[in-house]
């Protein structure tokens, strides 16, 4: 195996991606997403790349897909990770998109990780199966709690060169713990040291200083900005009068 070298370009390293000109549209997932069709480009021009929409959109099954181009296993881990068996898997994975897709990179940088807070269990246990059958110690993320066991992974993880797709890292992250995440992704950005592309419904992770955010629609990915975001004005709504958000959520009558 051709061992990888570092590169003294900094991040961005992958810098587009689009669509296939071969190929053939199915009526089926992945390949039905409105925002897939034959004008879709997506450029990276900054170190972290951040993606939002509404469940549904496609913007965790465009992370796998890049996770996929990397050469990540579609549950998670770092190139060459097989964490899960899928043999017997029932659910359809974003990654059968990147069949579809054409990337452009400077340099080739495929070092790095593909985070899913879902399967991120899994993965760490197969992290320490790894490290005890080659002798070595056991990076034992799972003896904190599941926070604490993010958090420790992001910052062990994210300093070193390489490429990481996180989707939806807040998961089992507290506000507190989201800053912490907030400070990591903004030294990774000022740093450039590593390529970031996250998919999050958090407005505090979306506020990352320089980070290119990105809202899914079904017309396409559309660069947006924070204060713009239905996310962020869901919150804001909430945090002027609570007990007003709270009427009109429970009276359920589409004014939200």
């Amino acid at each position: 195996m051709r061992k990888s070298r570092d590169t003294r370009l900094p991040a961005p390293f992958l810098k587009r991606l689009w669509l296939r000109d071969d190929v053939e549209r199915e009526d089926r997932y992945p390949f039905d997403l409105p925002w897939l069709t034959d004008e879709f480009e997506i450029e990276f021009a900054t170190p972290l790349t951040i993606i939002v929409g509404e469940n549904g959109t496609g913007k965790s099954t465009l992370v796998e897909a890049i996770a996929a181009l990397c050469g990540f296993d579609e549950a998670g881990g770092g190139k060459g990770y097989k964490p899960l068996d899928h043999s017997g898997a029932l659910d359809k994975s974003g990654a059968e998109l990147a069949t579809a897709l054409r990337a452009s990179w400077l340099p080739k940088v495929t070092n790095g990780w593909f985070f899913k807070a879902e399967s991120f269990f899994s993965v760490a246990r197969y992290l320490d199966q790894v490290a005890v059958e080659s002798g070595g110690a056991a990076p034992d993320f799972l003896s904190w709690s599941h926070g604490e066991g993010f958090i420790r992974f992001f910052d062990e993880r994210m300093r070193r060169q390489g490429i990481y797709l996180l989707d939806e890292p807040e998961s089992a992250l507290s506000p507190k713990r989201q800053l912490e995440l907030l400070r990591l992704l903004h030294e990774v950005q000022q740093s450039a040291t590593a390529q970031i592309i996250m998919a999050t419904h958090s407005p505090i992770l979306m506020a990352v200083p320089g980070a290119r955010l990105l809202e899914v629609t079904p017309a396409g990915f559309a660069e947006t900005d924070l204060l713009r975001t239905r996310h962020f004005r869901l919150y804001q709504d909430f945090a002027a009068d609570p007990e007003d958000f709270i009427a009109r959520a429970l009276a359920d009558d589409g004014s939200l």
